[in-house]
């Protein structure tokens, strides 16, 4: 019996697989599991939240046997994301991934520092595209089509919402994903300094193209 994968709402059963996912695309794309001891300390950041403060923004790709291989996770309002990060959010994770003392001297020390800093998501450059995302598949799952049905999923849930645009964070080095991102057509935006990452945004209502 063959099984097909399809797209669905993330449920509190996919979380430790949401985890899984995270950990295993978190550094440039690739497993960051070495980097960091605790490995609860991506999906601190980048999932978790997503799926407590902004559940109906949640998608996963499941495939076919109920086990999640992929997902998308958006804010359609990133000031009042951030807002409750800090306030709903972090206290619920602060003891475990406290802010370093000075400056950070190891890569978990900088991501506790994002952790601690939510509003560094909130940049007037940004303004006119409200939302942001996160969007990661486990490689065997990438270039077939499924990002791009993902992706697809979370704009038009957005767009539902009458969010008019949305953006995204990535680091320069991951060029596969800045390739995917050209072709389902988001453009680079001007933020000034933005150090070792580009912003890419685009509005909700062009469908996606390419794979």
């Amino acid at each position: 019996m063959t099984t097909t994968a399809f797209i669905r709402r993330y449920r509190p059963s996919d979380r430790a697989r949401l985890a899984d996912i995270c950990v295993r695309t978190a550094h440039e794309g690739g497993d960051s599991s070495g980097l960091y001891p605790d490995p609860e300390l991506m999906p601190v950041i980048f999932a978790y939240p997503y799926v407590e403060l902004e559940p109906d923004f949640a998608f996963v790709l499941d495939d076919g046997t109920g086990r999640a291989v992929g997902y998308v996770l958006g804010a359609p309002d990133t000031a009042g994301f951030a807002a409750r990060f800090r306030e709903e959010w972090l206290p619920k994770v602060a003891e475990r991934f406290p802010a370093p003392a000075g400056a950070p001297t190891t890569p978990a020390e900088s991501m506790a520092v994002l952790l601690h800093t939510p509003e560094r998501m909130v940049l007037s450059e940004l303004s006119g595209y409200p939302a942001h995302l996160h969007i990661d598949l486990l490689p065997p799952w990438q270039g077939k089509g499924y990002g791009r049905a993902l992706m697809h999923t979370l704009l038009a849930a957005l767009h539902e919402r009458g969010v008019a645009a949305v953006h995204l964070c990535m680091v320069r080095t991951n060029t596969p994903a800045r390739a995917f991102y050209d072709r389902l057509g988001f453009t680079q935006l001007d933020v000034p300094d933005p150090g070792p990452v580009w912003y890419l945004g685009r509005p909700t209502t062009q469908a996606p193209t390419g794979s």
